[in-house]
């Protein structure tokens, strides 16, 4: 293990002009107080409606460390960070947020856990800023993917963290189109460990992260490492027999031996209440099918526009998405 290794920082942003060159200020100022090097900051733009591409590139055009990854179209924060990955060449990634909720001064902890023998260290993160009702739903989130999952996934755990290069090249070779990286980032394995990290509120600007939007990262991370929603079909289909045998004793016994009046009540209740179960594991099953459905497919999980870098040369490269190469 290198003692100053080469880092990269992966950071994925959308519409963030408000925030960027603050981003950039803070970014290069931790980098510039850590040894070895050359340092580099991947930045990969989602599909800004905004001028933050714009000032990525004059930013680019000043400073050789950074490069700049334009994608055609908003592609999800998750395929943004796969996309950073896959342009990085540092001997170790860190991964970020563009909203500096990660504090960019943490990175010399996570590397200091790194010169410990760690090819992982993620990030717990602790007193949060959002409402309470969110922070809620993060706990319990959280702890139930854990308890679903087939590996052991991090508690309070985001993306923030390190990894090695040998951890990147693995990332690398998956396939999959439903990126949860923190499960993928633990799924790989190596040593791992975790430091305690404050959340900062979010610097300016507004989230991204809508409520559907993080209810379908909360799904990618089950279903992807999961099959424990379609087991339970089964356990409740068990379960739904077992119960309606002992009712039909029980009606059998009221009819012959009690001579009680049977209504109708207890069949409505019980035909609504298997029609809504069948519907709701129907729909877990549709999310199965439909994941594969978009594995089948095989698209490219992202199209770049636009790439600027200067890495290795005196002037800015600049390639659009045609392959067309002009320098600055």
């Amino acid at each position: 293990m290198r003692q100053h290794p080469r880092v990269s920082l992966a950071i994925p942003v959308y519409d963030e002009e408000a925030i960027v060159l603050e981003l950039l200020r803070r970014t290069t100022a931790v980098l510039d107080g850590i040894s070895g090097g050359p340092h580099e900051i991947v930045l990969v733009d989602d599909g800004s409606s905004d001028h933050t591409v714009e000032l990525l590139e004059k930013a680019a055009e000043v400073d050789p460390r950074l490069v700049v990854v334009a994608l055609s179209r908003n592609f999800g924060h998750q395929t943004a960070l796969v996309a950073a990955l896959d342009y990085v060449s540092g001997d170790v990634v860190i991964l970020m947020d563009g909203d500096l909720q990660d504090p960019p001064e943490a990175i010399p902890a996570l590397l200091e856990s790194h010169l410990q023998g760690f090819d992982v260290v993620y990030v717990r993160r602790t007193n949060r800023k959002e409402s309470w009702w969110l922070r809620l739903c993060y706990y319990v989130f959280y702890r139930l993917a854990n308890s679903l999952s087939s590996i052991q996934l991090p508690l309070d755990a985001g993306d923030f963290g390190l990894m090695s290069r040998r951890v990147i090249e693995e990332i690398r070779k998956m396939p999959e189109h439903h990126r949860y990286m923190r499960g993928l980032r633990a799924w790989v394995g190596f040593r791992q460990t975790g430091i305690a990290v404050e959340r900062s509120a979010r610097h300016a600007g507004h989230t991204k992260y809508s409520s559907l939007k993080l209810l379908k990262l909360a799904s990618d991370g089950i279903f992807a490492f999961s099959i424990v929603p379609l087991r339970a079909a089964v356990v409740t289909g068990v379960a739904a027999i077992g119960l309606s045998g002992l009712y039909s004793l029980y009606a059998l016994y009221a009819k012959f031996w009690l001579n009680a009046p049977q209504g109708f009540t207890a069949l409505i209740l019980a035909i609504t209440f298997l029609s809504g179960v069948n519907l709701v594991f129907l729909g877990i099953i549709g999310e199965y099918v439909g994941r594969v459905y978009e594995e089948i497919k095989a698209r490219p999980q992202y199209v770049v526009r636009k790439v600027v870098d200067r890495r290795g040369s005196n002037s800015a490269k600049i390639i659009d998405q045609s392959g067309v190469c002009e320098s600055l």
